[in-house]
């Protein structure tokens, strides 16, 4: 694992934690929000073993998916995870108020955490 890697890691790790302080705290749009940040930069991570870097976000969710995904390198599961959750925090931060539920952050959430699981067993292996 990279230091870049592991940065990312560490990263997306405390903004999992932060998305389940805002959940707990009844703040579902921010804690969705956080969710896919975390597994924004669990992706990046990915990419970063193969010296890919992307500036946008909807860059980095293709790249993941056609390096990762597409060839089952890992569960594309985790593609679509990523896909749900940017779809969820853009209307998270630009719907209306209250627009995700407590239900759909906590699914984020527990995506989240498989995903960094992969990330923490897989990244040195593939």
């Amino acid at each position: 694992m990279t230091d870049e890697q592991r940065e990312l890691l560490l990263k997306a790790q405390q903004s999992l934690e932060a998305a389940k302080l805002l959940l707990t705290n009844n703040y579902p749009d921010y804690a969705a929000s956080r969710a896919y940040y975390s597994m924004f930069y669990i992706a990046e991570a990915f990419l970063e073993g193969k010296k890919l870097t992307f500036s946008k976000h909807s860059a980095v969710i293709a790249a993941f998916g056609r390096e990762f995904a597409k060839p089952c390198r890992v569960s594309p599961d985790f593609h679509r995870f990523l896909i749900e959750a940017q779809e969820l925090r853009t209307t998270g931060d630009y719907g209306q108020f209250n627009a995700v539920t407590a239900d759909q952050a906590a699914e984020q959430i527990q995506r989240t955490e498989a995903f960094l699981a992969l990330a923490l067993q897989e990244i040195d292996t593939l």
